[in-house]
């Protein structure tokens, strides 16, 4: 049975929390989560890899158990995030890694891609947009008008994502049956993202975004040269990002490998066995 281990290392002075499973000498990958979740997502990806690669899931700092530090003792931005992850990575001796990437795992999981293009082995997508095209309009309405401008009008309209019932819709939106994914996710996310002074880092992070699609250019130039393996595997009734966002790796990605499957953003509650068959697969024939 595989045995995945909670740990922490101390990463420039904050404590990173992280799950990992795995042979030490096996090939690494490096899961990144997205929003309002953390490794926690990936509870039981991990075991159905690990058999065969070194399996890593590291909490973004403001998410799950690492450290949280106030808005105003971090710049809570996707280039800081990017920059823990790397620190991580560098401690635990990773230099060439997978990535799997889901919502905000996507824009950090780029910056480690394009800072050092040699370093990633495959990229694995779920519901990780790196294009204008898939963004659902009536979900990002109220962050991009944050974004233009921010006002008390603007922010509240952001801050609803961040209500149990808001994140209850995340998980459940476009499921065909709700009975299999559990209330504990809600749960475990809603009581880490509501911890006193947490709402700051999640507005200066739903801020940030902005400066993604500014990559946008550049990771599709990096997708075209380094010819890097791509598996877009997808929610086709993600009410976040839609199916376009992931069609559209195949515009750059010679050999894209497109998997639209039926469930909404958070795939791995509803689809976790056809995912994980799909990555072993794809990394099997790829890497």
């Amino acid at each position: 049975m595989t045995e995945v281990h909670h740990r922490y290392a101390t990463v420039a002075g904050r404590r990173v929390f992280y799950r990992e499973a795995g042979p030490a000498d096996a090939p690494a990958i490096v899961l990144l989560h997205g929003f309002p979740t953390s490794s926690f997502m990936f509870r039981n990806l991990i075991p159905q890899l690990s058999d065969r690669y070194r399996v890593i899931a590291p909490d973004f700092l403001g998410f799950g158990y690492s450290d949280a530090p106030s808005a105003d003792e971090f710049d809570y931005t996707f280039d800081a995030l990017a920059d823990v992850t790397a620190g991580l990575l560098q401690q635990l001796g990773v230099s060439r890694y997978a990535i799997y990437v889901q919502d905000y795992g996507a824009p950090v999981g780029w910056r480690l891609a394009l800072r050092d293009p040699a370093a990633i082995t495959a990229i694995i997508t779920q519901s990780g947009n790196g294009y204008d095209a898939g963004f659902v309009e009536s979900f990002w309405t109220t962050v991009w008008a944050f974004q233009r401008e921010q006002t008390p009008q603007t922010e509240e309209g952001v801050r609803g994502a961040l209500s149990l019932e808001s994140i209850r819709w995340q998980y459940l939106e476009g499921v065909a049956d709700e009975s299999l994914v559990s209330p504990d996710t809600w749960h475990h996310d809603f009581a880490l993202i509501s911890r006193p002074g947490n709402d700051v880092i999640q507005l200066a992070l739903f801020l940030d975004y902005a400066t993604n699609s500014k990559l946008y250019p550049a990771l599709h130039d990096y997708l075209r040269t380094s010819e890097v393996p791509v598996l877009a595997v997808w929610g086709e009734n993600d009410p976040i990002f839609g199916p376009d966002g992931a069609r559209a790796f195949a515009d750059d990605a010679a050999g894209a490998e497109i998997r639209l499957l039926d469930g909404g953003h958070f795939l791995l509650e509803t689809a976790g066995a056809e995912v994980a068959h799909l990555i072993r697969d794809f990394l099997a024939r790829r890497l």
